[in-house]
C-alpha cells in the first residue's frame, strides 16, 4: 500500500467525485483506511463512480473519454495493478509495447520498420471503435480468473467495472468497458486482447501492437485482405470488440500512420517520419507533408 500511495502521488491526477485531492492521502488514510481495509478483505467494499471528463484527441479528431476515481480508489487499483503485472505481464507476446515495464511506443514503431525492411510491404491497420468503452466484462473476468484464483480480488476488479459513471450529477451503471483514467485499464486492456496476439502468432504473423492499436504485417494485398478478414471475424465474434470499418484499412504502410509516426517509401531503409496532422500540414504548404527523423 505504501508503494501504491508513492505511485498515485507521483502521477499527481485530478480528484474524484469526492474532491480528496493527492495531498490529502495521509489524512485520508489515517481516517479511513482500517475501515476501507476490513470491507476489502470481507469482500464488502464497494468502489466510487467514476468521473467523467473528456479530454481532445492528440491528433485534433475529437475528444477521449477519461474515468477519473476517487484517490483513495486509485491507491486500491495501483496495489492491485502492483500484484497482478508479475502474474500477467510474462505471458504476454514480445510484441506487445503498450502499458508494459520497460516498454514503450517507440519500441512498436521500430518493430513495423523492422517488417517492411525485411519485404512486408502491405500492412493490415485495425482500429478498435472506442476500445477502452466496449470491453465485455464476462470475458475479461474469465481472462483474468485463468491466473488470478483469489475470489475476493476478482470481486474486487470486476466491482471496479461496474462501479458506474458520474455524469452531470447522476450515476450511471457501466454495462461494458475498462474506462480510461484508473491504474488498474492499462493492465486489463492486455489481458483482453492477449488471446488475439496468440492467435497472430500461431498463423505466424509479424504484427506490433500498442494497446489497441495494432498492425499486422504481410507481402501482399490479397494475404492483407485474407488477414483482415480473419481478425476481424476474430476480435468481433468471439471477443465482443467493434472494429471501425471506415478507420481500418489494407494499404502500403507508408500511407497510413501507426502511433503518430509513418514510414518513407523507396529504397531501403524506409525511414520512421514524423505524421503531421491536417492542421499542421495547413499551415505548411509549402513543406513537405513528412519530417525524415
Amino acid at each position: 500500500m505504501k508503494r501504491a500511495i508513492a505511485k498515485v502521488k507521483s502521477n499527481k491526477g485530478a480528484p474524484g467525485i469526492d474532491g480528496t485531492t493527492i495531498e490529502e492521502i495521509p489524512e485520508v488514510m489515517q481516517k479511513q483506511w482500517p475501515q476501507i481495509k476490513q470491507t476489502i478483505l470481507d469482500g464488502t467494499y464497494c468502489p466510487s463512480p467514476i468521473r467523467r471528463v473528456e479530454i481532445p484527441k492528440p491528433d485534433g479528431s475529437g475528444v477521449r473519454q477519461l474515468g477519473i476515481p476517487t484517490v483513495m480508489d486509485r491507491i486500491i487499483q495501483q496495489a492491485i495493478h502492483q500484484e497482478l503485472v508479475p502474474v500477467f505481464d510474462p505471458i504476454f507476446s514480445q510484441y506487445s509495447y503498450g502499458f508494459r515495464p520497460n516498454r514503450n511506443a517507440g519500441q512498436a514503431v521500430l518493430q513495423a520498420q523492422k517488417y517492411i525492411q525485411e519485404g512486408y510491404k502491405w500492412v493490415v491497420d485495425i482500429d478498435l471503435e472506442k476500445f477502452f468503452d466496449k470491453v465485455n466484462h464476462d470475458i475479461l473476468m474469465a481472462k483474468v480468473a485463468r491466473r488470478v484464483k483469489d475470489k475476493k480480488i476478482l470481486f474486487l476488479v470486476r466491482k471496479y467495472l461496474q462501479a458506474g459513471v458520474m455524469d452531470d450529477g447522476l450515476v450511471k451503471p457501466m454495462e461494458e468497458g475498462t474506462p480510461q483514467g484508473g491504474p488498474l485499464s492499462p493492465l486489463l486492456s492486455n489481458i483482453i486482447l492477449d488471446d488475439f496476439d496468440r492467435k497472430l502468432e500461431e498463423r505466424g504473423l509479424r504484427y506490433t501492437r500498442y494497446a489497441d492499436d495494432c498492425n499486422i504485417y504481410v507481402k501482399s494485398e490479397k494475404a492483407g485482405q485474407r488477414v483482415m478478414g480473419a481478425a476481424v471475424r476474430y476480435l468481433t465474434k468471439e471477443l465482443k470488440l467493434k472494429v471501425n470499418q471506415q478507420k481500418s484499412a489494407v494499404d502500403n504502410p507508408w500511407k497510413r500512420k501507426f502511433l503518430g509516426f509513418t514510414f518513407t517509401k523507396g529504397k531501403e531503409p524506409n525511414r520512421i517520419a514524423v505524421h503531421k496532422s491536417p492542421s499542421q500540414a495547413t499551415k505548411r504548404q509549402s513543406k513537405r507533408s513528412h519530417q525524415e527523423v
